[in-house]
């Protein structure tokens, strides 16, 4: 198998490991991309395209969550603009790595790359939460140097 040549992290904004696994992988000589640095930019956030996300609409507990809000936002110029930008990303991508512990779209993006046939690897997390799907993918690693022999690097 040849060596990674780049990688799509996928995680969480809360993720505390991510800006690690960003760092080894560029230490490693891997290019990677960084949703939450794209480009030297910054990514996405929702709070870009919440409808009244003034001060004063957050004390009076507006609400984001709503089906309706949900859809005015995604279609927001600024949200699409942040989906084409990690689309592009993935597109071009040979390896995906998932980052645990994430949510929905970080899952979503890992779905996608095992049924386009992409090199992909989960970076577990310990504890590790029990998931039978995470069969689909390459490799479950346990640690970064794990995940950088698997791509053909040395830590």
């Amino acid at each position: 198998m040849s060596a990674a040549k780049y990688v799509y992290v996928a995680s969480s904004w809360r993720n505390q490991f991510q800006q690690g696994v960003i760092a080894a992988l560029h230490v490693a000589g891997i290019d990677c991309f960084d949703f939450k640095n794209p480009n030297g930019g910054t990514g996405f956030s929702w709070t870009e395209v919440e409808p009244g996300s003034t001060p004063a609409a957050r004390a009076k507990g507006a609400d984001w969550e709503s089906v309706d809000n949900y859809l005015t936002m995604v279609g927001h110029p600024r949200a699409i603009e942040g989906f084409d930008a990690d689309f592009a990303a993935m597109e071009k991508a040979d390896t995906f790595v998932l980052v645990l512990p994430c949510g929905k779209s970080a899952h979503l993006e890992l779905g996608w790359a095992v049924g386009a046939g992409k090199r992909t690897a989960i970076l577990l997390e310990d504890p590790v939460e029990r998931e039978l799907m995470y069969k689909m993918v390459d490799h479950l690693s346990p640690n970064i140097p794990d995940l950088l022999a698997w791509m053909g690097q040395r830590s």
